[in-house]
């Protein structure tokens, strides 16, 4: 599918989820409840992340509606969700089916829960936004400064020990695998995380160190320790 809108692919999902509640009984109550009792793409989103994090949380937050709340007020959430959902189902061939990354992927959900919390970081509510973090660290195993900057189409795959720090940015389409590092080298204040730029591959277990810029669709190569610039188009 090309130049898919929400609606769309929104479309698609019941379509998967209709079929999966006719094909295996035993998982016709999760596709009800996640997809087929909802009303469009977002809140099927917002319900699944925020029940999954609220079954780690001892605190009746209520997060489907701090979810919803940050959903409903910024369209860039919303517009980088959609690509996230389409870069998981293009690039990762491990997904079968759209409503795949909402149910089943902690990469996407851990991304989206930043999304969330950075949202919250923006509007002065950074003790809420800490706490989502921390939520989020607990339940996927990704650690997300809510500062730290996310564009679109984000294919954060497996996802586990994935660590980006406050002043990391990370621009669009850009795949990460497991066990990936954006950090500072520790001597720093202020500006110390990497910059990504679009298009990047970084292969599992790498690290990046420092206010580095990765240029547009480099390769970082699998358990790679990069300290340095790379520039645009090159394999390190």
């Amino acid at each position: 599918m090309h130049n898919n809108n929400a609606e769309e692919v929104w479309e698609s999902i019941c379509k998967e989820a209709s079929s999966a509640a006719s094909n295996e009984p035993v998982m016709a109550p999760i596709m009800r409840e996640v997809f087929l009792s909802r009303k469009d793409l977002f809140d099927a989103v917002c319900f699944r992340i925020a029940a999954k994090l609220e079954a780690r949380s001892r605190q009746n937050l209520n997060l489907y509606c701090a979810f919803k709340d940050a959903f409903d007020a910024d369209e860039s959430i919303r517009a980088n969700v959609l690509k996230d959902i389409l870069a998981v189902r293009e690039r990762d061939p491990a997904c079968v089916c759209y409503l795949a990354p909402i149910l089943y992927f902690k990469g996407f959900q851990a991304i989206t829960t930043h999304r969330v919390a950075h949202w919250l970081w923006n509007n002065g509510k950074k003790h809420s936004a800490f706490y989502l973090q921390s939520l989020g660290s607990d339940v996927f195993a990704v650690d997300i400064h809510p500062a730290a900057r996310f564009g679109g189409g984000i294919l954060l795959d497996h996802a586990t020990s994935f660590v980006a720090g406050e002043t990391s940015v990370v621009e669009d389409n850009v795949s990460i695998l497991h066990e990936v590092t954006l950090g500072g080298t520790g001597n720093e204040i202020g500006d110390r995380h990497p910059k990504v730029r679009s298009g990047v591959l970084i292969g599992a277990g790498a690290k990046l160190i420092g206010n580095i810029t990765i240029g547009e669709n480099a390769k970082i190569g699998a358990g790679s320790v990069v300290l340095d610039d790379v520039p645009p188009h090159t394999t390190v």
